[in-house]
């Protein structure tokens, strides 16, 4: 693991920093911002534990594709993830409304911009039972919309600035 990631909080990376997570190749490809995630290991792997809602258009390209990357950016970014996370890609060309560079790297896209981008094998994918999700949490997320998924994906690559 890279000496970035050693030395964060990774109970503030995601809540705090925000990521953005992104999935399909260089010419189809959707991403959005994340803030609900988690690093760990898992069946003696690193993997990232995201979770999307179906209603997202970046949704069904992480259902479709075997892989997704999670990249985080400095600070000076911010804003360029609040783009990548109000605006959806069924309508608008995120990237270039954020002003980040997507770039093919093998069969994953990358930004540019990212500090550091996970390259991540999907190993995994489901819905939250409705039925195990507090009644206060259902009232907050779920009363429109269906639950997240997780996906986790096993850290097959750190790329690092």
């Amino acid at each position: 693991m890279n000496k970035d990631l050693k030395n964060i909080d990774p109970l503030k990376l995601f809540d705090e920093s925000w990521a953005l997570v992104t999935s399909g190749d260089i010419n189809n490809h959707n991403s959005m911002t994340i803030s609900w995630g988690e690093l760990g290991t898992l069946w003696h792997r690193n993997v990232v534990t995201i979770f999307i809602k179906p209603c997202r258009y970046t949704f069904k390209y992480l259902q479709e594709n075997e892989y997704f990357v999670v990249s985080f950016f400095d600070e000076r970014y911010r804003s360029s993830l609040g783009v990548m996370g109000k605006l959806s890609g069924r309508n608008v060309n995120k990237d270039l409304e954020a002003k980040l560079t997507p770039k093919k790297y093998k069969n994953v896209t990358i930004y540019q911009e990212a500090k550091i981008s996970l390259i991540c094998k999907k190993i995994y994918f489901n819905q939250l039972d409705i039925n195990n999700i507090p009644q206060e949490e259902i009232d907050r997320y779920y009363r429109l919309e269906e639950p997240h998924y997780i996906f986790i994906g096993e850290i097959v690559e750190e790329i690092d600035k």
